[in-house]
């Protein structure tokens, strides 16, 4: 499994409320791989610190590891405290937002991106450069608020591979939208449930595979090998080896498993100059792919069983857990009116509202514009609610 792990949490809406906070990586297939879940009062530095000090018993403190999240305080300090050599990472996604709202400059999000994901130092300064002269005050808040080693994947310390944002957290969010309801022991139960049916299914899919690499990968890597074609390989030394052709040339080393267009240093995938360069030397290309994206590391991810926990009546707890005096949350009284349900939206977020007809409650139009003949009928009745 790649070390990179995003972290965040979402809230939840049952009777004694709370936040779920989630840890999840991803496998070599690109799927969500969730490595923890703990429910806490509210996301704070205390809750926060608890959380990854026990996710810190499970992964390990190395300086290989990533841990991507959005830049709330108390995150970062949480992380500060108990990973003393990983490398954190800001969302890139939580970044543009924080743009949008704060600068109201929309139109420069694709030069932003393009920084985003550039492979070289270089191309990130140009991307740059077009932003400070637009936007000075946008590119000083990306250096030196941000900083560039926080969202950048070229001035990143460590190595987060093609991971830029938290994605993979707000999809197992997005997964558990309506079980946020549910009561503590019952929201457990069905992410118990859930990941147990998802290593069973990719255990499956895993046995099935027969190329090399997961699929996701052989797809994104198969149309390399057509790209490298007619590319010029001039070898240097036993393992370095000049590759022409094309809009950019590279130097590949094929010891170290590196190229001067930084997409194999980074994302451990041979980029077309290390296929051609592979090929030159007489050198399996799937010898210089890292093992993380084979189907033997993918098939061992999912080789364990996830079992349920049982009922009550059949738990064996530990002394130490069954004595523990642990109160129950304090409750706040409600508001009055119909509780919110929705989740607040992250700074510089925008959610659009459909129109809704004031003849027939339809979603979508006018009332001007309502083709209805009779007003609110059956047929004209809104089917889904606006987001």
């Amino acid at each position: 499994m790649r070390k990179v792990v995003g972290i965040d949490g979402t809230f939840l809406k049952g009777q004694y409320r709370g936040v779920l906070l989630v840890a999840t990586a991803q496998d070599g297939n690109g799927q969500c791989y969730p490595l923890a879940w703990g429910i806490v009062d509210s996301e704070n530095e205390d809750a926060w610190t608890w959380f990854l000090t026990q996710l810190k018993e499970v992964i390990g403190d190395t300086d290989e590891l990533a841990l991507i999240s959005d830049r709330a305080p108390s995150i970062k300090k949480a992380i500060s405290t108990v990973f003393e050599k990983a490398h954190h990472g800001a969302c890139a996604w939580h970044v543009a937002q924080n743009i949008k709202n704060k600068f109201k400059c929309a139109d420069i999000m694709g030069s932003y991106w393009s920084s985003v994901n550039a492979y070289r130092c270089e191309d990130f300064a140009g991307y740059m450069t077009e932003i400070s002269h637009r936007y000075p005050r946008v590119a000083e808040y990306l250096e030196n608020e941000v900083g560039f080693e926080k969202w950048s994947r070229c001035h990143y310390p460590g190595l987060r591979y093609n991971i830029t944002t938290t994605n993979m957290v707000e999809s197992l969010n997005s997964m558990l939208v309506n079980a946020r309801d549910f009561p503590y022991v019952a929201l457990l139960d069905v992410i118990q449930e859930k990941m147990s049916k998802w290593w069973n299914d990719r255990r499956i899919v895993a046995m099935a595979i027969t190329a090399p690499l997961t699929p996701s990968r052989e797809s994104e890597f198969r149309p390399r090998f057509a790209q490298s074609n007619g590319r010029h390989t001039l070898q240097l030394n036993p393992v370095t080896y000049h590759v022409k052709g094309g809009e950019l040339e590279g130097v590949v080393d094929i010891f170290n498993k590196t190229c001067t267009c930084k997409e194999f240093d980074i994302d451990k995938l041979p980029c077309v100059h290390a296929i051609a360069a592979a090929h030159h030397a007489q050198v399996s290309v799937y010898s210089l792919v890292s093992p993380y994206y084979t189907k033997e590391y993918y098939a061992l991810a999912y080789s364990e069983t996830i079992y349920p926990v049982g009922s009550q009546s059949q738990w064996d707890v530990p002394n130490e857990v069954a004595t523990r005096v642990v109160l129950p949350r304090e409750v706040k009284e409600r508001k009055r009116g119909r509780p919110k349900t929705s989740r607040f939206p992250s700074v510089g977020e925008f959610r659009k509202r459909k129109n809704r007809c004031g003849k027939c409650g339809a979603y979508g139009h006018y009332k001007k514009k309502c083709n209805s003949q009779t007003g609110s009928t059956e047929g004209n009745q809104p089917t889904d609610v606006p987001v």
